[in-house]
């Protein structure tokens, strides 16, 4: 949707809500039908809640509306009362790309699903990044399946808009000191409220041909979730828009092999395995796995997509024969959600909810009270975020 559009502003009376699709620290997604029978879901925000909702929900409602393309969410209608925030999305039948996996044999995607999937996040990802927004949590939870079967891309509250960077070729001295970092505040959930104090790995000083930045961007928050993290955001090294080709190569691995590369007992062996353990492959080399290892090198600056993005990757191997500009055109993506799927969650609960009504029967906001509606579980990985 092009930034210039006005959006209509929701009519609550139009609107039944059917069951809760999510709940999170952002607030309670639910799926909702239009009086036209057309079905959406209505993010809800608690104005007043904690982890910084509001602020995090105008945000990526600001991010929504600049977007337009076909693997990426727009941004239907707004709604603000003195206590919520509600906006509606494009309602997606097929689920998470989570829980597709886990319905395929084995629970991994075959070489050609990984390859249209991919193929599909990576165009998304290219059209943010040209935008100059950084994803920053890529995972399979926010991979959305829409009703043709094509991707969809969600959440966008820990996004960030960077300038991109000049690329010059120089040689320089590279130092990296063995000094600890400063512990950081983890505020996306309470498990994560004390950071971890760790060291960067030593870098003897060498010199080397190397790209040098300049007029770039980094950020040094850390934001991400846990097993999809990168190196440079473990290390507080600052970070820009290699982060999201770091999470293709671990979204990647996990597909390919129902577990993501680097997960630990717990979050600080996660984090030292992020920073000096190797993905482990199966078998021969294969040009799948050569892509994964080549997204994920610890040092972003070696990483495939550094230098020339997502075009860089576009040409990997892997991605021989694909048609980029006709990705939209494929007729039968490896799953295609049943019609009838709206449809059976509307007949569960026929008579609907009053939108009103259910939050003025509310004492405390729906991100923080137990629902009447059935939710699925929740993802066992933690967003969290420093700004």
């Amino acid at each position: 949707m092009d930034s210039s559009t006005m959006v209509e502003e929701l009519d609550l009376n139009n609107l039944k809500a059917l069951k809760v699709l999510g709940k999170g620290a952002m607030g309670t997604v639910f799926l909702v039908q239009h009086h036209h029978h057309h079905h959406m879901a209505l993010k809800v925000v608690d104005k007043s809640s904690l982890h910084d909702a509001d602020r995090r929900a105008r945000w990526e409602i600001n991010v929504l509306s600049r977007l337009s393309h076909p693997f990426l969410p727009s941004l239907i209608s707004t709604f603000e009362s003195d206590s919520l925030l509600c906006y509606a999305l494009p309602y997606c039948p097929g689920g998470d790309l989570n829980h597709l996996r886990h319905r395929q044999v084995d629970h991994v995607f075959s070489p050609a699903a990984i390859r249209f999937y991919l193929a599909e996040i990576l165009s998304a990802l290219h059209h943010l990044h040209s935008l100059g927004i950084a994803y920053r949590d890529l995972k399979p939870e926010n991979v959305l399946i829409q009703q043709n079967g094509h991707v969809t891309l969600t959440d966008f509250d820990l996004s960030r808009v960077l300038s991109h960077k000049t690329i010059t070729a120089q040689t320089e001295i590279i130092t990296v000191a063995d000094t600890p970092r400063k512990s950081r505040r983890w505020n996306r959930n309470p498990l994560f409220s004390n950071g971890p104090t760790a060291k960067s790995a030593r870098v003897n000083p060498e010199s080397r041909r190397t790209p040098s930045l300049s007029d770039g961007e980094r950020s040094n928050s850390l934001v991400g979730t846990e097993e999809y993290v990168a190196p440079e955001v473990v290390r507080g090294d600052g970070h820009e828009f290699a982060v999201d080709w770091w999470a293709l190569g671990v979204l990647c691995y996990e597909m390919m092999y129902g577990t993501t590369p680097f997960k630990g007992r717990n979050r600080k062996e996660t984090f030292r395995n992020v920073l000096v353990k190797s993905p482990e492959f199966v078998g021969k080399k294969t040009a799948l796995t050569d892509l994964i290892s080549r997204l994920l090198e610890k040092d972003p600056e070696e990483r495939l997509g550094y230098v020339h993005g997502a075009s860089e990757i576009k040409e990997h191997e892997f991605f021989r024969g694909v048609k980029w500009d006709m990705l939209t055109e494929v007729a039968r993506p490896p799953f295609i959600p049943s019609r009838d799927d709206a449809a059976t969650a509307a007949d569960r609960c026929s008579a609907g909810v009053d939108i009103r009504e259910y939050f003025k029967s509310l004492n405390s906001p729906p991100s923080l009270t137990p629902s009447p509606l059935p939710s699925p579980p929740s993802s066992p990985s933690v967003s969290f975020a420093e700004f």
